[in-house]
């Protein structure tokens, strides 16, 4: 069974036996991809190519463990913004460290920001920053206290 991507290109049971193991451990060699898989090391080599030009991959990153997370604070930030000033902003936070991820939505708020920061200080002086950016009707920030379930890691 196979399923095609953004880039209309089609991905199968293989494509997706090579995401999910490098989405365990994205600095798994093509030495271990291919003997786990039991396909050649050429086969992963070309797959990862395809998976990278395509966008399937659009990069390898560091997730840090629960010891290096345990220290930071963690949150949620709700921004209403003028639709046009979407690209300035997006622009603007991606240059802030602070944002791990952006969302867009289809609710009341028009973005969805997840925030992490090493003290409440860094993540007042964040959040002031992206509530003074021109544009940003207004901003909500939620600081999470602790985690209940996490499937993502």
């Amino acid at each position: 069974e196979c399923f095609v991507n953004v880039a209309g290109e089609r991905v199968d049971e293989l494509d997706r036996g090579i995401l999910a193991h490098l989405a365990q451990d994205a600095r798994m060699s093509v030495a271990v991809l291919a003997r786990r898989l039991k396909v050649a090391r050429s086969t992963v080599q070309a797959r990862l190519e395809r998976l990278e030009t395509s966008g399937a991959i659009a990069g390898y990153t560091l997730r840090l463990g629960d010891s290096a997370r345990e220290h930071r604070i963690r949150a949620t930030c709700l921004l209403n913004i003028e639709p046009r000033a979407q690209a300035a902003i997006l622009t603007r936070l991606r240059s802030l460290p602070e944002v791990e991820r952006i969302h867009t939505t289809s609710g009341r708020v028009d973005l969805l920001l997840q925030l992490a920061a090493s003290s409440t200080s860094q993540l007042d002086d964040v959040l002031d920053q992206i509530g003074g950016l021109t544009g940003v009707k207004s901003s909500e920030s939620l600081i999470h206290l602790s985690t209940k379930l996490d499937r993502a890691t």
